[in-house]
């Protein structure tokens, strides 16, 4: 019995330490001091019918820059796999805005990251949007 009661409050603890830690006790609340920084990307894929394409392990590469002035400095490099464009070589540079948890960005390249809105986690920012019959996925993942 002393056992069972032992255990009983070993586990009673536990529970109680667990119930303190880990939880919703301080949600991250984006602001544009806490969002903004250095982002690189860390997921890049295009999926449509025949599958997914994972971009990075192509060659891709996302590096982008949000100052806390609403200002924007990068560069977006997908090489040419076979699309009818060829290699897409972008430069980011232009404003970003936060809404919420929403982060939009202006810019004067042509390119998906200006027709999607992010969503802004602690350390990251992620979107997905479909364009004609592909959809492309990108998270970023902020390294300073």
């Amino acid at each position: 019995m002393r056992a069972v009661r032992a255990w009983l409050g070993a586990w009673s603890l536990a529970a109680v330490a667990l119930a303190g830690c880990g939880g919703d006790d301080d949600p991250f609340s984006p602001t544009v001091a806490n969002v903004a920084g250095t982002y690189n990307a860390t997921l890049f894929t295009a999926t449509n019918s025949t599958g997914t394409l994972n971009l990075l392990s192509l060659g891709a590469t996302v590096h982008v820059v949000l100052n806390p002035d609403g200002t924007t400095t990068g560069h977006l490099f997908v090489p040419d796999i076979g699309q009818e464009d060829g290699e897409l070589d972008a430069d980011l540079t232009g404003t970003w805005t936060l809404t919420g948890s929403t982060v939009t960005f202006s810019q004067t390249a042509d390119t998906f990251i200006r027709d999607v809105e992010f969503t802004a986690s602690q350390n990251s920012l992620e979107s997905e949007g479909t364009f004609e019959d592909t959809t492309l996925h990108l998270a970023l993942a902020k390294t300073g």
